[in-house]
């Protein structure tokens, strides 16, 4: 459904019904609300919750930024590597307002936010600016945003900027096949068949890679993130595989010294991705968390 959320229209789904403790679920980098595993989310209402996800601005269904263009992606990484500040069409801040704006929208006072990669530094930046919306946060395979912590690796670095060489439906899926066999978990292979129909399934509902630059750019341009982590009050907790190439570990690790009193939890062998294994794992430590974060929080 669509909802008007800090001024856009943004596309939610919403799942478990009311009366229960909300879990907010926020996706990373050009990654729909159908990147989220049904068994994950079906795990969280069997425990439960009732969990809200929705597409980030600029992606899937929810409201485009075209006519801010997308800029030079390549002249802003060099600029941020010298140390000069990034230009983008929106913040991370922004897309954090856009997620507090859904909870307003429907009428929800406070949640469990849970934000993987992208989703992880937008939960972290409402998690330090709203705090009493906060019931808890689950932060996973994200970054601090720290200027000293290593890059992805170079191989998937590369990738990430690298364009397909059509936009014909075949040549997108091989494309988005190449990159995820870079970046998957090495302990938990997943069937390429099933993939490459995750793919196919996202690009008929939504293609728009000049969104993808201008998340990326909005990225590259939060460079404060990592000294406003000392503000989080709420329970937090970080999940990091010990196998990402594109969001080191290390980055993790730095995000959980940042926030005061997070448990940080490395996952062997997961990559920066979520195939079935991995998101059992996942769960085996946030639906407890989640449940104490819960019992020990305010009456609301």
């Amino acid at each position: 459904m669509k909802i008007t959320a800090n001024g856009i229209q943004i596309e939610v789904e919403d799942s478990g019904g009311e009366g229960r403790p909300v879990v907010l679920l926020i996706m990373g980098l050009g990654m729909q609300l159908i990147a989220w595993p049904a068994e994950f989310v079906q795990a969280l209402v069997d425990a439960g919750f009732r969990v809200v996800c929705h597409d980030n601005r600029d992606i899937g269904l929810s409201q485009g930024f075209d006519e801010a263009g997308t800029g030079n992606l390549i002249w802003q990484s060099v600029r941020q590597r010298i140390g000069l500040p990034v230009r983008s069409a929106y913040t991370v801040q922004d897309m954090a307002d856009d997620a507090l704006g859904v909870l307003d929208a429907l009428g929800i006072r406070q949640a469990h936010v849970v934000g993987v990669s992208m989703g992880g530094m937008i939960a972290q930046r409402l998690a330090a600016s709203a705090p009493e919306r906060m019931a808890s946060l689950v932060s996973i395979m994200s970054s601090s945003g720290a200027r000293n912590l290593p890059g992805p690796r170079p191989d998937v670095a590369a990738a990430l900027i690298r364009r397909p060489p059509s936009r014909t439906e075949a040549a997108l899926v091989a494309h988005g096949l190449g990159f995820v066999r870079l970046i998957s978990s090495p302990a938990y292979p997943q069937d390429e068949q099933v993939v490459g129909e995750r793919i196919r399934r996202a690009l008929r509902r939504a293609y728009r890679p000049a969104g993808v630059v201008r998340q990326m750019l909005a990225i590259g341009a939060d460079s404060g993130r990592a000294s406003v982590l000392g503000r989080i009050a709420s329970p937090a907790l970080v999940l990091h595989g010990d196998a990402d190439p594109l969001v080191l570990m290390a980055c993790g690790q730095d995000t959980a010294r940042r926030i005061p009193g997070a448990r940080f939890v490395a996952v062997p062998g997961m990559g920066h991705d979520l195939p079935p294994q991995v998101v059992d794992i996942l769960l085996q430590h946030m639906v407890p968390f989640l449940q104490t974060a819960e019992s020990e929080h305010e009456p609301r």
